[in-house]
């Protein structure tokens, strides 16, 4: 089973600093039909203007990604990253993926980067396998010719193909598409597959899909990608 979500029917949020659409049910929005897929939580589609941001807060028991499309994220937390001195510069840029497990409990900031120029990233919420667990994180940077006309691991349990480690029964690949370039990937039995197209246009599956648009996929056999527009995509594979 094949379920289309259209860009337009997430929850929307315009608060001056920050434009963001929930891909489910986050904050002021709700709605009991999208609470997330499996084991994926929060899908956040989050524009910030220059010189703002998210200030200091905290989580627990959360595995949370970032996903830079445009600008630049400035992040610090409790455990010294992004500060003078720490091992993480905590800013990240199109192309890096960024990986915090909020475990027992971590406190921590997001800011545009810039002064000048908006900031457009992803940020997206998995839950845990286990909780209570020691926070951590990591940041890495995927090249555009590795995602160029194939699906590449970016995340996954074990850090496989050099993805960050993420907490959780899930593994997260990012992908670019134009014109005849195509993908597919076998799908298992009993796990949900959610597709986010984060920019540009995607033939799914024989649908068609736009910026913000989304697919779950529940009991199919296979995963297929085709005629894309500039596309840049999302595929998680999750727990039953």
């Amino acid at each position: 089973m094949i379920t289309l979500r259209k860009a337009d029917e997430r929850g929307h949020a315009r608060h001056g600093w920050l434009e963001s659409w929930h891909s489910f049910s986050f904050a002021d929005y709700h709605d009991p039909a999208h609470m997330g897929v499996g084991n994926l939580r929060v899908i956040n589609d989050d524009r910030i203007q220059p010189g703002t941001g998210f200030g200091r807060h905290g989580h627990r028991d959360m595995e949370i990604v970032s996903y830079v499309l445009e600008g630049a994220l400035a992040h610090q937390d409790s455990m010294g990253n992004g500060q003078a001195g720490s091992a993480n510069a905590g800013v990240i840029r199109p192309g890096d993926v960024q990986r915090m497990s909020a475990g027992s409990g971590v406190l921590h900031s997001e800011f545009n980067h810039s002064k000048e120029a908006l900031t457009h990233f992803l940020q997206i919420w998995i839950l845990p396998s286990e909780r209570g667990i020691a926070p951590g994180y990591e940041q890495k940077h995927f090249d555009e010719s590795g995602k160029r006309g194939r699906l590449r691991l970016i995340a996954s349990p074990d850090g496989e193909e050099g993805s960050v480690t993420i907490h959780a029964d899930a593994r997260v690949y990012a992908g670019l598409f134009d014109g005849e370039e195509r993908a597919g990937m076998a799908l298992e039995p009993g796990r949900p597959a959610y597709v986010h197209l984060a920019r540009g246009a995607l033939e799914v599956n024989g649908l068609r899909l736009s910026a913000g648009d989304a697919l779950t996929l529940r009991d199919e056999a296979s995963l297929q990608l085709a005629h894309g527009d500039e596309a840049e995509v999302l595929v998680f594979l999750l727990a039953p």
